[in-house]
C-alpha cells in the first residue's frame, strides 16, 4: 500500500481490501473474522507508516471512538446488527481505513484544487439520497436518515470545520461500503429504531452522520493526544535516576 502521497492507489487499495474483507466475511465463522481483524490492522497499520504523528493519532482516535459508537448502536441498542450477532474484530480498523480513504479521496487530483467541488457534489448527493428514502420507495421510511444527512450537512458547513472536504470524501466512501454491506448482509440496519418508533433504511441515508462524528472527535481530540504524550514523555526523561529504580 501506498502512502497519502499518492492518494488515488490509497482510495483504490483500501476500497479493493474493504471490498474482498466483506464478501470473505460471508464464507467464514467467528475464527475466521479473527483471522480477518488481523489482516486489517496489518493493513491499517501498513498505510499509517508513512503518516505525521499527528495523522496517526487522528486514526487511533476514529478506531476507539467507533468502537465505543459499535457496542452501543449494534450490542446494547440495537440499530443494526451484523451477520453473526457480535461485533467482528475486523470492523474497528475498517474504520480507520475508512477515514484514510475518505481522507484521500479529498486529496486526488480531481479534487485536491477544487475541495468544494467535493463537499457540494455529497451535500447534494446526501440530500437527494434522504429525500428520496424518507418517501419510502427504497422500500422502506427512512425518518431517521432524513434526520442524519440534516446532521451532515451542519457538520459540513459548520464555520469551525476547518476539514468539510475530508468528510465529504468520507461520505462518499461511507455510501460504497453501506449498500455494499448491507446487500451482502453483513450488516442489517432495523426497520424501525428501538425506543424511537422511527423508520430506518438498509442502510439509512444518514448513516455517514455517524462517522462524520468519529473524525470530528478525531480532529479536536489528536493535537491533545500529542500534547499529552509528549509531556508524559518529558516528565519521563526529566525524572530522577533514582526515582527510576
Amino acid at each position: 500500500m501506498v502512502g497519502l502521497r499518492t492518494p488515488s492507489l490509497v482510495v483504490v487499495g483500501v476500497m479493493a481490501w474493504l471490498g474482498a474483507l466483506l464478501a470473505i466475511d460471508r464464507e467464514v465463522g467467528y475464527g475466521g473474522q479473527l483471522a480477518l481483524g488481523g489482516a486489517t490492522l496489518a493493513v491499517l497499520v501498513v498505510v499509517c507508516i508513512p503518516l505525521g504523528a499527528e495523522r496517526r493519532a487522528q486514526v487511533a482516535i476514529v478506531v476507539a471512538v467507533a468502537s465505543c459508537f459499535e457496542v452501543l448502536g449494534s450490542i446494547i441498542w440495537g440499530v443494526y446488527s451484523y451477520r453473526l450477532g457480535n461485533l467482528p474484530v475486523f470492523v474497528p480498523p475498517a474504520h480507520g481505513l475508512v477515514y484514510l480513504a475518505g481522507l484521500a479521496l479529498s486529496r486526488t487530483r480531481l479534487f485536491v484544487h477544487r475541495p468544494q467541488v467535493l463537499v457540494r457534489l455529497a451535500l447534494v448527493g446526501a440530500v437527494v439520497w434522504g429525500i428520496v428514502g424518507a418517501t419510502g420507495v427504497l422500500g422502506r421510511y427512512d425518518v431517521i436518515g432524513a434526520f442524519g444527512v440534516v446532521v451532515f450537512a451542519c457538520f459540513v458547513l459548520s464555520r469551525r470545520n476547518r476539514n468539510p472536504q475530508v468528510l465529504a470524501g468520507v461520505f462518499f466512501v461511507v455510501v460504497a461500503l453501506e449498500w455494499y454491506g448491507t446487500a451482502l448482509g453483513t450488516w442489517t440496519w432495523a426497520p424501525v429504531v428501538p425506543g424511537l418508533r422511527l423508520g430506518d433504511g438498509n442502510p439509512p441515508s444518514g448513516a455517514v452522520s455517524g462517522y462524520v462524528i468519529f473524525d470530528l472527535v478525531a480532529f479536536w481530540a489528536a493535537p491533545q493526544l500529542l500534547a499529552g504524550v509528549r509531556a508524559l514523555l518529558g516528565w519521563a526523561r526529566r525524572r530522577p535516576t533514582s526515582e527510576r529504580s
